[in-house]
């Protein structure tokens, strides 16, 4: 029975996953036209991991609140650091929101925050593939809070400094797809390295937040849970 579960959750993961690729495509097929509408489609992607991880197990008004918290703490870490490129507390918040809320949770997170802080900060054919990026980055990260890592600060450090660089990578992809031409193996590795500097700040800011705030977070939100059990207990 488990095992028969496992399948139909991993081959609905499948499916979200191959329609946010197919948007993402259709982006740079139609010339960054109608990215809001894509951008629009991909949260409804990120929506669906997690309806079906709840669909027997309603959320409560409590964990849905949280979430909306999280996320206006993601923007609101994001928007005023605007001015320097890639240093922003944006991420930090949403690998918290993954570990304490799982991965469903954590995916919807960080899409959200993209799309809503780019409504202060300018959309652009660029959002969608934030969206996907941040959303990736809380979903991974709620699969790290479910191992013993998420109590180790080394292992989170590292993690947050992966992932700033992943997510300039993801950006540099788009980027690369989408206005690099000729596109050919050097200019495609030029487009990468022209943007490491802005990598190094995402990954420098993503590791000192960690380190500095981290472990207060973590027992902050852990103590939120235990009051209010966010999730429904397995």
């Amino acid at each position: 029975m488990f095992h028969n579960q496992r399948a139909v959750y991993l081959s609905r993961m499948l499916l979200v996953f191959s329609l946010i690729a197919v948007f993402l495509v259709l982006v740079l097929l139609l010339k960054n036209q109608y990215f809001l509408l894509f951008s629009f489609m991909v949260l409804l992607c990120t929506l669906l991991p997690a309806y079906w991880r709840f669909e027997h197990q309603p959320l409560k008004t409590q964990t849905l609140m949280f979430v909306a918290i999280l996320i206006a703490l993601a923007v609101a870490g994001r928007v005023p650091f605007a001015s320097i490129p890639s240093v922003q507390a944006a991420s930090f918040v949403i690998i918290l929101g993954g570990v304490v809320l799982g991965p469903e949770l954590g995916f919807v997170t960080g899409s959200t925050t993209a799309l809503v802080s780019n409504m202060f900060l300018g959309q652009g054919p660029w959002t969608p593939w934030q969206m996907v990026a941040w959303g990736l980055m809380g979903l991974t990260a709620g699969f790290i809070g479910r191992t013993k890592f998420r109590h180790s600060l080394i292992a989170m450090i590292v993690f947050g400094g992966v992932w700033g660089f992943v997510f300039g990578w993801m950006m540099d992809l788009w980027y690369a797809l989408a206005y690099v031409t000729p596109l050919t193996p050097k200019s495609f590795i030029l487009a990468f390295v022209a943007s490491a500097g802005f990598d190094l700040n995402h990954c420098l800011s993503n590791v000192v937040l960690i380190g500095l705030l981290y472990r207060t977070w973590e027992k902050l939100f852990n103590r939120l849970d235990r009051k209010y059990s966010f999730l429904p207990k397995q």
